[in-house]
């Protein structure tokens, strides 16, 4: 039997954009016993439209929110963004009635209807809620005890508080945890908190830049060898945008940025191509040499 089962929620960037994300989390997800089932019919979270048309966003939610009721599956993302709305969203819902009838309106026009029945999750809650630090433990084959790595858990998949309601926002300890799981040292940093900016790069392209260098010469300052994220957005601007902030600020960083499942994967036993570290922007392969 599966210790879960849910409802996969892709979102937009990782299929297009991040795949060794989606990749390597699949992999080690299938190797811990939790089931994923499709959500082909799914559409846009709804996170790029709230400061434009609020309304557009919480109907575009709900009807990925209808779709796993209509399967009777809860939903995990991999995305912070696309949980943060989801989960926003079906909290708001189910406690505001007169915002659910309004929605619902809708909803009625394409034969849905939001009932508030199911929860959603990001990765890093399955891992540690559903299967728990002591089995991924057991899946450990190949601890990575002579790693040293910085995390970075974004914004969304903690904050804010009081509609997540897991972890501490201001000084999260998940991915922490699940990285010392795997036998590599998680390094603690100066504003290791801070968001990676890629929100407002539609409106200024050059904060988002200044932010990761400055979240990457703090990261180098502590002797990292990698930076471990769980949230795609994040991941394109330290990953993807890491050799851009190197030209603009005259930098040589070459820090690889591994998703939180490949790093688990490798602890898993198994193999760099398994896990789609090639497609990384920032070359690990010095770092998988020293496994």
């Amino acid at each position: 039997m599966p210790e879960a089962k849910y409802l996969i929620f892709l979102g937009c960037v990782i299929p297009y954009r991040v795949s060794s994300y989606e990749i390597s989390a699949r992999k080690v997800l299938d190797k811990l016993g939790v089931e994923l089932v499709e959500m082909p019919e799914f559409n846009c979270c709804g996170f790029p439209l709230d400061p434009v048309n609020h309304d557009m966003m919480l109907t575009l939610a709900a009807r990925n929110l209808c779709l796993a009721e209509q399967q009777s599956l809860n939903i995990i993302t991999l995305c912070n963004g696309c949980f943060g709305i989801l989960n926003h969203v079906n909290k708001e819902l189910k406690e505001d009635k007169k915002l659910k009838e309004k929605v619902n309106g809708y909803l009625k026009e394409i034969g849905m209807e939001f009932k508030g029945t199911i929860t959603v999750k990001h990765l890093i809650h399955v891992l540690a809620q559903d299967v728990g630090f002591e089995k991924i433990k057991e899946t450990v084959k190949k601890p990575l005890n002579q790693l040293r790595v910085a995390q970075h858990t974004g914004c969304h998949v903690v904050r804010p508080g009081k509609i997540v309601g897991f972890d501490d926002p201001e000084n999260p300890t998940t991915l922490k945890k699940l990285i010392a799981v795997t036998g590599a040292k998680c390094l603690d940093y100066m504003d290791e908190t801070e968001c990676c900016g890629n929100p407002t790069s539609g409106i200024n392209s050059e904060i988002p830049l200044q932010l990761a260098r400055e979240k990457l010469d703090h990261i180098r300052a502590v002797g990292a060898q990698a930076m471990i994220t769980v949230c795609p957005f994040c991941h394109m601007m330290y990953d993807l945008q890491q050799a851009r902030v190197e030209r603009k600020f005259d930098e040589k960083f070459r820090i690889p940025v591994l998703h939180y499942p490949q790093l688990l994967g490798l602890a898993m036993g198994m193999s760099p191509d398994e896990l789609a570290l090639k497609d990384l922007r920032v070359d690990a392969s010095e770092l998988v040499n020293l496994l």
